[in-house]
């Protein structure tokens, strides 16, 4: 072919989250990272498992640039976590709290939501539309006016969401999203979170939850990436999840569970 008239190649996409060489120590001398290298695409549902004091947290708080005094690199996006791009990188990064009345402050679910745009400079008719947007994703449109104390654990929880799905996240993190719910509310978080066009990642130590919403689990341990594969291959593994203090409820057979599809 005349590379003259050759097609020009498609512009790739960058990942949603590219971390390289990760290392990270708290003031009092903890190293809680040692080099993480970590890439999730863009749509992917991503479980990041691995034991209390495995560093879970401490690679979140990255990812939106609360720590940002480590070694190596975090891109968001293609952009870097850094100071020139910091807002820009807060709102690709939505991060979701276990408790969700850490997010919720405002005398009306609306409000709560609307906030953060607000806060960014949409207006008018703009806002609304995002506002009612975000609250149709998780379901919760009809309560719109209702005071979030008035509002049930689950119901605060996917209304959390919804004021992190209102900034049009890059990417969702979410943290422990089952725990403290009921079976139901766990159901309908389930069913909300399978069908955001967005990628995931989900800190969890809900095994099954996990399995049944991310194709793919990356354990961490000790500061650094112990496995990266499908989720019903690492959980089907006993060595390793006897070797990272993981342990499934009892009777539960990863393999018997049909692993989500992509």
């Amino acid at each position: 072919m005349d590379p003259v008239n050759a097609p020009t190649p498609a512009p790739t996409t960058p990942p949603s989250l590219k971390v390289q060489g990760l290392a990270f120590a708290y003031p009092d001398g903890h190293q809680a990272l040692f080099g993480v290298d970590l890439t999730i695409g863009r749509g992917e549902r991503v479980a990041l498992l691995g034991p209390n004091g495995a560093g879970k947290t401490t690679l979140v708080l990255h990812l939106n640039g609360i720590l940002t005094a480590g070694a190596g690199s975090v891109t968001v996006a293609g952009l870097p976590v850094d100071a020139a791009h910091m807002a820009e990188i807060r709102r690709r990064v939505g991060i979701v709290f276990q408790d969700p009345d850490d997010q919720l402050f405002m005398p009306t679910v609306r409000e709560d939501v609307a906030f953060g745009p607000a806060a960014a400079g949409l207006k008018g008719e703009a806002l609304e539309t995002r506002v009612r947007h975000a609250l149709e994703q998780v379901g919760m449109a009809e309560y719109a006016t209702r005071p979030p104390h008035h509002l049930s654990f689950g119901q605060r929880r996917r209304v959390a969401v919804a004021t992190v799905l209102a900034m049009e996240p890059e990417i969702l993190v979410l943290d422990e999203p089952s725990s403290n719910l009921d079976p139901a509310s766990r159901r309908e978080l389930a069913d909300i979170l399978r069908d955001l066009d967005v990628t995931v990642l989900m800190v969890t130590h809900d095994l099954p939850y996990a399995l049944e919403l991310c194709p793919r689990a990356v354990i961490l341990s000790d500061g650094v990436i112990a496995a990266d594969a499908a989720t019903g291959d690492l959980l089907a593994d006993p060595e390793l999840m006897r070797a990272h203090r993981l342990e499934l409820p009892f009777g539960f057979d990863p393999r018997a569970t049909a692993a989500p599809a992509e």
